[in-house]
């Protein structure tokens, strides 16, 4: 499972899940089948995390949110501080404070037949919240993951725009039945240009001469802990560019690893069934990783 692994939790079996506004036992948590996103994969969601009570980075998650709607032509017809205000809602009713993993999914709504214009619609867009208590593995923190480039690539914004967290996800799927295939914990992907894009379901970084890069962002998701890193380089003297690179950058790599919201920074330790610089987490990422945990720690404190 990569950087996604995490600890079964009993406590899952019971938690309350928000459809619509209702708040119902996970068993009974149910969409139409005519809803929009499961007929067309019409829609966007956010995944965030839920630290000393504190909903970590929410507000750079709900402008993507709502980013993501307008691109896609989607008005979720309820304001930024009445979706907060359900978040909190199922938060409360779950008695939950720590060690949470919140998924918000928002569809266009339910359609009369299936048919794909999105103008035909007979409801309001479907709002579900998703709380979990769900934390990474912490042993892949220190151990790491294992990359292979595959063949299935990131297209640009004309074809199904990768800047946005859409909920048609076939794309990264594809890269990663393919990485799996190979024996590997993630997918590398590229841009139609053949530059290093992003993972199936991570971002991704390399250290070269003290110097972190990671793609321009043209080709991926606008990563919230990306940026978070970018900004902790900046922060502290470390030199990082956007830039566009290739598998052959890759393979001269001191280091790598990937960032994505649920496990924070993770090494890279193989890359192709070879060891990226020594093959174990590098100091870089180590250093990195510290710093973003006080950045949480920062940002969730009372």
């Amino acid at each position: 499972m990569g950087t996604h692994e995490y600890e079964d939790d009993t406590r899952n079996s019971e938690v309350i899940i928000s459809v619509n506004g209702d708040l119902v036992h996970r068993s009974e948590a149910k969409v139409s089948v005519f809803d929009a996103g499961f007929l067309l994969g019409d829609g966007v969601w956010e995944s965030f995390r839920l630290h000393n009570g504190h909903l970590v980075f929410i507000d750079e998650h709900m402008d993507r949110l709502f980013h993501g709607a307008e691109t896609i032509s989607m008005d979720i017809c309820k304001s930024r501080e009445e979706i907060l205000s359900e978040i909190q809602r199922v938060i409360d009713a779950n008695g939950m404070y720590e060690g949470v993993h919140i998924r918000l999914i928002v569809s266009r709504g339910l359609k009369p037949t299936p048919y794909q214009a999105p103008w035909v619609i007979s409801s309001p867009p479907t709002l579900v919240i998703i709380p979990e208590y769900k934390q990474a593995n912490q042993d892949r923190a220190r151990e790491g993951i294992s990359l292979v480039p595959v063949n299935t690539r990131r297209g640009g914004q004309n074809t199904q725009d990768p800047r946005i967290n859409s909920l048609s996800k076939h794309n990264c799927i594809a890269a990663c039945i393919e990485a799996a295939e190979l024996g590997a914990d993630e997918g590398l992907m590229l841009d139609p240009n053949g530059n290093v894009s992003t993972c199936n379901s991570t971002h991704f970084f390399i250290v070269r001469n003290e110097e972190v890069w990671t793609s321009s962002g043209e080709y991926c998701l606008d990563g919230i802990t990306r940026r978070k890193v970018l900004d902790l380089c900046n922060a502290n003297n470390i030199p990082a560019f956007e830039r566009d690179f290739t598998i052959e950058d890759v393979r001269l790599a001191d280091e790598a690893f990937v960032t994505g919201t649920f496990a924070g920074l993770t090494p890279v330790v193989s890359f192709d069934d070879e060891p990226v610089g020594e093959g174990s987490r590098g100091p870089m990422c180590e250093r990195l990783q510290n710093l973003y945990i006080e950045l949480v720690r920062s940002e969730s404190s009372d």
